[in-house]
Parts: C-alpha cells; structure tokens; sequence
C-alpha cells in the first residue's frame, strides 16, 4: 500500500468510516488501473431502470445491480445476475423480499473504470480482512431524481446498515442538486459525523459492521431544470 492507502485503510480501521476527497480518490484508482472509459462509465447512468420496489411509491429512485466474486487469489469475476435482498431488520422500507433490478450492462461491468474500482476496493477491504477467502460483491448504480415539491430520497430507510462488512459509495456526478449529506452515526438517527460528496470520485468508505450509514434528501436547486444525484454504491460481504 502507498502512504495515502495506509492512511484511508487506517482511517477506516480506526473509526469504521473514512470520506475520502475527490483528487485522492481518483489518483489511488488510477495507481490501481485504467479509467480510460470514464466518460461511457458516467453516461451508462441515464440508461437505468425505475425502481419499482419503493414500498413509499416513490418514483425518484433508478437503478441497476450486479453481483461479483472476489477470489484471494486476487481475481474479480461476475456472477449469474441475480436479485438483490436484505432483510427487513436492515431495511424495514424495502426490506424481506427478493428485488430483481435489471443489470448492469456488460460494456460497464467488463469496462476498465468498474473494473478499477473493484480492484481498489478489493485490496482495501482485503487488506482490513486477510483472513477472508471469497467476497461476495453487489455493484449498485443509482439515479437519484429531485423535482419542485418532492425531494429525491438517496436513503428512504433513514440510518442504517447494509448487512454486509464493507461499502464504498462512489459519487458519479451531481446535477442541479441541493444537500445530499452523507450522515455516519447510529440506527437511532443520531450521527457523529457528516459530510457531503460534491465533485467527482469524492467518496465515503464505511464499515458496516460499526457504523450507520444516511444520506440527507436532495432538491433541485432551479425547479425548471433536472436534478438528480449519480452515485455508484460497491458492498463487500464475506462469501
């Protein structure tokens, strides 16, 4: 690990979370590979599905999903598509059912930047847990839409856990929005920390086994124009 990948790791290790700012971020990806797909990577996010699980009937909400496995040997494959699902103690909202979202697109999931970012977070999470043989990882990317009277609801189940060991939540870009800040604290609503992702590859790290995790609803800043927050969430579980 270079210095600023010992201090992230030790950060994380230390409170069980870590913001990490867009420059650092983008230069510990591109010491880990290439990023040379950047620009189809950020456009994939106006091609994803509505959610259509939202138990509030929100419509604010797009997304598509994968699973990978990550060996010990160091190797990132994809799995069969499969759906996602988290128990209501983690996810009272949406929780306790099988959610089938459609996929992300082969181009993206096999495309240098997923593929970099996968690797960044499999040496960093495989770093804090060496112990660990098989990882499974869920790959999220996620469209957040505000519009005049209806904020969009980055995370409608209010603080919580995701259930599994590690997240990286990995901001895209972000259009015409207000607030979004990400809040680390407890289930109960209160928080310890907080900061906002603004450019870029600026992005939080969380242990999910410490802490809580929230984000706050966003708006549009002009209420003529679209608005909307692209991040991509990665979660490693142990396999």
């Amino acid at each position: 690990m270079t210095t600023s990948d010992t201090s992230i790791a030790a950060q994380l290790a230390h409170e069980g979370h870590a913001f990490v700012p867009a420059t650092t971020m983008r230069e510990r990806l591109a010491a880990t590979g290439a990023l040379s797909d950047w620009s189809a990577f950020t456009a994939s996010w106006n091609d994803l599905g509505l959610d259509e699980y939202m138990a509030d009937h929100g419509r604010y909400r797009r997304r598509r999903h994968a699973v990978f496995v990550a060996g010990a040997d160091g190797t990132v494959r994809r799995a069969a598509h499969q759906p996602h699902y988290q128990g209501l103690d983690y996810n009272p909202l949406n929780g306790g059912i099988e959610r089938w979202f459609e996929p992300i697109a082969d181009a993206i999931g096999d495309g240098a930047s997923l593929r970099t970012i996968l690797a960044y977070c499999h040496a960093l999470f495989g770093g804090l847990a060496p112990a660990v043989a098989r990882w499974q990882v869920e790959v999220h990317q996620f469209r957040i839409e505000a519009r005049p009277g209806e904020p969009g609801q980055p995370t409608p189940e209010g603080m919580h856990r995701d259930g599994v060991d590690y997240v990286l939540v990995l901001l895209v870009q972000r259009i015409n929005i207000a607030s979004g800040t990400t809040l680390i604290g407890t289930k109960q609503g209160g928080f310890t920390h907080s900061f906002t992702l603004t450019a870029p590859f600026d992005a939080a790290l969380v242990d999910d086994n410490r802490v809580h995790h929230g984000v706050t609803p966003v708006e549009p800043l002009d209420p003529a124009l679209p608005a909307y927050r692209d991040v991509l969430v990665v979660t490693f579980r142990r396999a």
